[in-house]
């Protein structure tokens, strides 16, 4: 069982960054690939990026590549965004979520999920 609890979100202007933190329970982290994900009104829930339970493989959707960063640090059971030069487009309800085995980018690949986090970019 994997508990996961996401911080960071809120309020911001196009241009600016934000820092999301998924911190997880459970002593099998480190086995876990993780993923983000957003949902924004009215649309389906979509991959944002992952990475495989070692950090050394990454994976973004295109419209993120070169402004979000994944990372995790497993001694803090913790997975990280970095969302630099954000856009009005990225206004979404932000969720992690843990998978046993390899990154995945669709959503009924993992098991665990947040509850999520608000992040609003204002124009």
């Amino acid at each position: 069982q994997v508990l996961l609890v996401e911080s960071g979100g809120g309020m911001v202007q196009a241009g600016g960054s934000l820092r999301l933190s998924c911190a997880a329970s459970g002593r099998t982290f480190s086995t876990y690939a993780l993923g983000w994900f957003r949902q924004a009104p009215g649309k389906d829930r979509e991959f944002v990026a992952a990475i495989s339970w070692s950090g050394t493989s990454t994976n973004y959707t295109d419209s993120v590549k070169g402004r979000f960063t994944i990372s995790r640090d497993n001694a803090k059971k913790t997975v990280y965004l970095q969302m630099n030069s954000l856009k009005p487009e990225d206004t979404a309800i932000y969720y992690c979520a843990a998978r046993r085995g390899t990154i995945a980018r669709m959503v009924g690949n993992y098991d665990y999920w947040g509850q999520g986090t608000q992040v609003t970019v204002s124009s």
